[in-house]
């Protein structure tokens, strides 16, 4: 196995999950704004990583397996921490939706792969547009602090339900595609 700086960025970004988790749990009042910024880093790091590895051509087995994982690391996370701190069932159903979905379609990847098929639920654009709709909803929910007026977190929680759309949607068009396969 090569290490590449597409894998180290998949490193990086499973290596700040436990900064994250603590400066989001230390009670201090920058930790809010710190730890959305620690997330929107690791968001970062995912898009550069994947597009490190296909402009250089760099890609791996052990890249492709890791980068989703640290993505579902970092994104459950979150998603479980938020939920804790705002206790309440509008938070506590889209990061279920989530959650539940990235569980189903890791094994119907690893099924698929079995069967010899994991290219029928390859990646497809609107996993993509869910990842950055719930990576945008997500900053927005640490963020915690108005801007310019604006409570962010309403804007947050919009977009963390488009995102669980987008995530149920994502999931169904792979079920599909497995079905046929």
């Amino acid at each position: 196995m090569t290490f590449n700086i597409p894998i180290m960025l998949t490193l990086l970004r499973i290596a700040l999950i436990p900064v994250f988790i603590l400066i989001f749990y230390l009670p201090w009042h920058w930790g809010p704004p710190v730890s959305a910024l620690i997330f929107l880093l690791a968001g970062i790091t995912d898009w550069a990583d994947g597009y490190l590895a296909r402009r250089w051509n760099q890609t791996s087995r052990f890249g492709a397996f890791l980068d989703p994982v640290a993505d579902k690391l970092i994104v459950t996370a979150a998603l479980v921490m938020l939920v804790e701190q705002y206790s309440t069932a509008w938070l506590t159903v889209p990061a279920i939706v989530i959650i539940g979905r990235e569980i189903t379609v890791s094994a119907l990847r690893e099924w698929m792969a079995e069967v010899g098929e994991r290219s029928k639920v390859a990646v497809a654009f609107i996993g993509k547009l869910k990842t950055a709709t719930q990576m945008a909803a997500l900053v927005l929910l640490l963020y915690k602090w108005p801007l310019l007026g604006v409570d962010l977190r309403w804007i947050g929680l919009g977009l963390l339900y488009v995102a669980a759309f987008f995530t149920l949607a994502s999931m169904f068009k792979y079920l599909a595609a497995a079905l046929r396969a």
